[in-house]
C-alpha cells in the first residue's frame, strides 16, 4: 500500500513543469487552492491535497503536531519522486511548510506563508473548540444548513475574521453522510488537537533556519498575523521578503484572489525561470 492512499490529492500541469506545492489552513481541504492552480498550472506542476484529519484524506486518532504533517508531505514527495519543489502554505498549512523547511530543507527550493506567525498562543484552540461547539452538527438537510448559517450563527459565535468569508468556507465543509445527514469532512478532535500541538510553543528557531528564498504575506487586516509579529520576522532572516496585501483578512487568497496570484506567481517565476 502506497502512502498516496491515504490522501485525497489532486496533480495538475506537465510533469517536466517546476513543481508547487500547496498546503490548505486548517479545517481547509483542496479545493480552497482552485483558482490558483488553474492559473499556475500553464508554468508550474502543481500538487494540491487534504491534510491528515482533513477533508478525504486519513483521519487518525492522533498525530497532529506540525512535524506530523511535514512527514505526510515528506512521503508523499518520496512516492511522486518529486524534490526541488516550491511550497506554499496557508495558516496551518504556513507553519506546517515552516516545518517541513527545517527538517527537509534539501527538499525545497522557495517557501511561501501566507498569514500566520511563528508566535506561541497556547489558549488559541479554545476558539476552534468553541466554535466547533456552537455549530448544531449534525445537520438534517441542505435548507437546514442554509438557515442556521443565515439566522443564528452570527448571533451564536463571534468570529475573528468577517463572518462573509468564514461562513461559506464552513458551509462547504458540510458533506452529507451515510445516514443522509450532513457533517464535518474534517475531523473535529483533529482540528482541535492541530491548534493545540501547533501553537503549544513559538516557531521562531525554524524563522531563522529558513534556508531558501521565502515570499511572507500578510493579509491587512489581518487577526491572525499582527503586524509587529509580521516586521519581526521580516528581520529575522535575509532570505524572507514580505508583502501585505490591502482590504483582505486572514484568507488573503480568497479576500483577493487576483492580487494573491499575480504576487505568488511574480515570485515563484523569479525563482523558477
Amino acid at each position: 500500500m502506497s502512502i498516496l492512499d491515504n490522501f485525497n490529492y489532486r496533480i495538475t500541469g506537465d510533469d517536466h513543469l517546476p513543481k508547487v506545492v500547496f498546503l490548505h489552513g486548517l479545517m481547509g481541504f483542496l479545493n480552497n487552492w482552485g483558482s490558483v492552480t488553474r492559473r499556475l498550472s500553464i508554468k508550474y506542476q502543481c500538487l494540491v491535497y487534504d491534510q491528515r484529519g482533513h477533508g478525504k484524506s486519513m483521519k487518525p486518532l492522533s498525530g497532529y503536531h506540525p512535524k506530523d504533517f511535514a512527514d505526510d508531505l515528506f512521503q508523499i514527495l518520496e512516492a511522486l519522486g518529486w524534490s526541488s519543489i516550491n511550497l506554499v502554505g496557508h495558516s496551518m498549512g504556513g507553519r506546517n511548510a515552516l516545518y517541513f523547511s527545517y527538517l527537509y530543507p534539501h527538499m525545497l527550493k522557495s517557501l511561501v506563508i501566507e498569514d500566520i506567525g511563528p508566535e506561541g498562543d497556547p489558549d488559541n484552540y479554545l476558539y476552534y473548540q468553541d466554535m466547533l461547539g456552537v455549530i448544531p452538527t449534525p445537520f438534517a438537510s441542505k435548507p437546514e444548513i442554509q438557515n442556521y448559517f443565515e439566522h443564528r450563527f452570527v448571533s451564536d459565535f463571534k468570529t475573528k475574521e468577517n463572518p462573509k468569508t468564514i461562513i461559506p468556507f464552513l458551509m462547504a465543509n458540510l458533506e452529507e453522510k451515510s445516514d443522509g445527514k450532513y457533517d464535518w469532512k474534517f475531523s473535529k478532535q483533529g482540528i482541535i488537537d492541530s491548534v493545540m500541538q501547533g501553537r503549544s510553543e513559538d516557531s521562531w528557531l525554524l524563522i531563522d533556519r529558513i534556508s531558501v528564498p521565502t515570499l511572507y504575506m500578510r493579509g491587512e487586516n489581518s487577526k491572525d498575523l499582527k503586524k509587529p509579529v509580521f516586521e519581526r520576522v521580516l528581520l529575522q532572516n535575509k532570505l524572507i521578503t514580505g508583502i501585505e496585501i490591502s482590504d483582505a483578512g486572514h484568507w488573503i487568497h480568497s479576500d483577493q484572489p487576483e492580487v494573491f496570484a499575480k504576487e505568488l506567481e511574480s515570485f515563484l517565476d523569479r525563482i523558477n525561470h
